[in-house]
């Protein structure tokens, strides 16, 4: 989403009044999920602060599930079993998509009064690959099938600017199943390039590796940069009551003054906490995957 949130909007946020403590209590026990960016230890580290800060915020229990892939979180949102996720915009229109509309984006991380992000293409700072021609028939890695940095958004300007077909055009093209794998496949030498997120030089999955000692951020570059995507969504699903669902927006939009220590884990202390989104900042990552969709349908 290339835009800049409006500050009326986060006023009238701020000074709407205290919710009430027990506003989900009645839609019982809800579930918060993730996609899967980082190994599942990493990510129940990350987010188990963010469950336990909604139970206390929403009246009822609020339990975290680290999903094995982006699939199993929009099927559990289809099947009513997963309330609240965290998505790229990708997977977030593929969960609109497969719910029907059932779905509804309510906050993105503030990045100094912007939403969004870019997908990235890395190789190792050491190869000799300097562009995306340069990798011309190398071996190239995606990350899920319902990434929007890992995948649609990859797939969307490679053929839109480049008229880039990514299997035709590399030697071989895999899935590796998560942001850090996709990582650590170009470390390995399993494939040559693949696609990540990135924010800025500060804040990256590269950056979040290198924190974990996992990789060193300066033993990989980047060849290629898309346009500003849309910030990944935080979303809820609409069958939850109005109330439960006012609630968990604020309390995300007020996670950084109420405990500033979960969102520190949250997001590894970056951005400023959370802005209200939209479902119509999301029109284009729907017509983007429609676009996406459309490409597979002629191969």
């Amino acid at each position: 989403m290339k835009t800049t949130m409006m500050a009326a909007a986060v006023a009238a946020l701020v000074a709407a009044p205290a919710l009430a403590a027990d506003a989900c209590k009645d839609d019982g026990e809800l579930v918060f999920a993730v996609v899967p960016a980082e190994n599942a230890q990493g990510s129940i580290d990350r987010f188990t602060p963010t469950a336990d800060y909604l139970t206390g915020q929403l009246g009822t229990k609020v339990t975290l599930r680290v999903a094995s892939d982006y699939a199993a979180v929009i099927e559990g949102h289809k099947a009513g079993n997963i309330h609240i996720g965290w998505h790229g915009p990708g997977s977030f229109a593929r969960a609109y998509q497969v719910t029907g509309g059932n779905v509804t984006p309510f906050a993105a991380i503030n990045n100094n009064g912007a939403v969004g992000y870019y997908s990235v293409i890395y190789v190792k700072a050491d190869s000799p690959y300097q562009s995306l021609a340069d990798l011309k028939g190398k071996k190239f890695g995606l990350v899920d099938p319902n990434s929007t940095s890992g995948n649609f958004a990859l797939r969307f300007f490679m053929d839109r600017d480049e008229k880039i077909t990514p299997e035709t055009y590399f030697s071989d093209v895999v899935f590796t199943g998560s942001h850090e794998n996709a990582v650590i496949a170009v470390q390995q030498g399993t494939v040559d390039a693949a696609g990540n997120w990135w924010d800025n030089e500060e804040q990256s999955n590269l950056r979040q590796m290198e924190k974990k000692g996992m990789v060193k951020y300066d033993d990989f570059r980047i060849v290629w940069k898309s346009p500003l995507l849309a910030g990944s969504p935080l979303i809820y699903v609409n069958t939850l009551s109005e109330g439960c669902k006012t609630a968990i927006q604020d309390a995300f939009i007020h996670m950084t003054e109420r405990s500033p220590e979960t969102y520190a884990k949250f997001n590894d202390g970056k951005g400023q906490g959370f802005l209200p989104v939209k479902l119509e900042d999301y029109r284009e990552s729907m017509a983007m995957i429609e676009y996406v969709d459309a490409l597979r349908k002629k191969q």
